[in-house]
């Protein structure tokens, strides 16, 4: 159990009696090592800073929703921000009225989130349009498509609501393990397909019935104990064409073809994080911070870098021919994605960056724990 102990700071669990623990109630000692040095570097002219805003502290597990050229985000308070990708202005901002424990989930004209009291929230231009209990906790942004709202709890189970009034669709409930995460989950479209994290296993469920079509293993849990054994798929997942990838927890980094339902590869790889990738490449951080990338067809190793050694690095995103991340410091490190060289450092306001970093069309955007919102451009 002691192999667990420094990454159970950064997320809460679960017991199948309700009981949610904190990493942080269960060990008490710090074990986190001191952050590798950063070598210097000559910075190259691959982005630069655009635009900042600011909304609010950021202590929940947000994940960024990017549509119809929009960012749209919120903070622990309840506020719900959507910010013009290109230029920053503000469309629209509002407060649900009660903190939130996850969010954001948005096509461009509904967004939804989801309250500490466990009631989903959906929002149109800013307006609150219905409220629904759901009777469970929630830590993965809902999911906004086809005109429906998805949520998936931390006990695995699944709701669908009519997106225009709230009306329940469906529910699916899984046998579940006696322990999970309770962080980001996997929750995404595909097709004709509603892709689902059920613990170590990506399902694809029918959206119209709630009816599982398929599943496939990415990790084998191991372990002495429950805790060990931990190996939920973190999100968001990484889409590219009909493979979907993602990382189970402290396990395993794998490929799944979405339209046959098999896996197309696994490689075993620590780490607590969301991968980032693209057509050509796969990229994580794995718990020491160690970063590796991967060919996205077969899962060969490309590259691998200790330059950030615990940095306690964000989940990574690629943005044209780089591969950033961010960091415990609120540095935005950008590295080639070809060949895990250093390019450029960007700072931010010297909070974490913990949210997954967001890309729409040329910019991207870093999310610090003390709310601060910046945006980068490729050049």
């Amino acid at each position: 159990m002691m192999r667990a102990m420094p990454l159970l700071r950064r997320v809460a669990l679960v017991w199948a009696t309700a009981l949610v623990l904190s990493g942080c109630s269960l060990f008490s000692a710090d074990t986190r090592q001191k952050p590798k040095p950063l070598e210097p570097l000559t910075p190259q002219n691959v982005a630069a800073p655009v635009w900042n805003q600011h909304i609010g502290a950021v202590k929940f597990p947000l994940t960024v929703a990017t549509a119809g050229g929009a960012f749209t985000l919120g903070a622990s308070d309840g506020t719900v921000l959507a910010l013009a990708a290109d230029t920053g202005r503000e469309l629209w901002r509002t407060n649900v009225g009660a903190a939130l424990s996850a969010g954001v989930g948005s096509d461009g004209r509904y967004a939804a989130v989801v309250t500490e009291a466990g009631d989903l929230v959906t929002l149109e231009a800013g307006q609150v349009k219905w409220k629904k209990p759901l009777g469970t906790r929630v830590a993965t942004a809902p999911l906004v498509a086809g005109e429906r709202v998805v949520v998936l709890g931390v006990d695995r189970s699944v709701q669908a609501f009519d997106a225009l009034d709230g009306r329940k669709l469906w529910s699916l409930q899984r046998p579940g393990d006696p322990l999970t995460l309770a962080q980001t989950g996997v929750l995404a479209p595909f097709k004709n397909t509603l892709i689902v994290g059920q613990g170590p296993r990506l399902a694809g469920v029918d959206p119209l019935a709630g009816t599982v079509r398929w599943e496939v293993p990415v990790a084998s849990p191991r372990g002495a104990n429950e805790v060990e054994r931990l190996a939920d798929l973190i999100g968001p997942v990484t889409r590219i064409g009909n493979a979907l990838c993602a990382r189970a927890f402290q396990a395993a980094v794998g490929c799944v073809d979405a339209d046959r339902g098999t896996l197309t590869w696994a490689k075993n790889f620590g780490g607590i994080n969301a991968i980032g990738g693209d057509a050509d490449y796969l990229y994580a951080a794995d718990a020491s911070d160690r970063m590796t990338a991967w060919k996205t067809d077969s899962g060969l190793v490309v590259w691998t870098s200790e330059a950030l050694l615990y940095h306690r690095l964000s989940a990574p995103a690629v943005l044209h021919d780089s591969v950033v991340y961010g960091d415990a410091d609120g540095t935005v490190h950008w590295f080639s994605r070809a060949k895990g060289e250093a390019q450029l450092r960007l700072t931010t306001d010297g909070s974490a960056i913990t949210v997954p970093l967001a890309v729409s069309g040329d910019t991207l955007l870093a999310v610090t724990r003390n709310g601060g919102i910046y945006a980068f451009r490729a050049r």
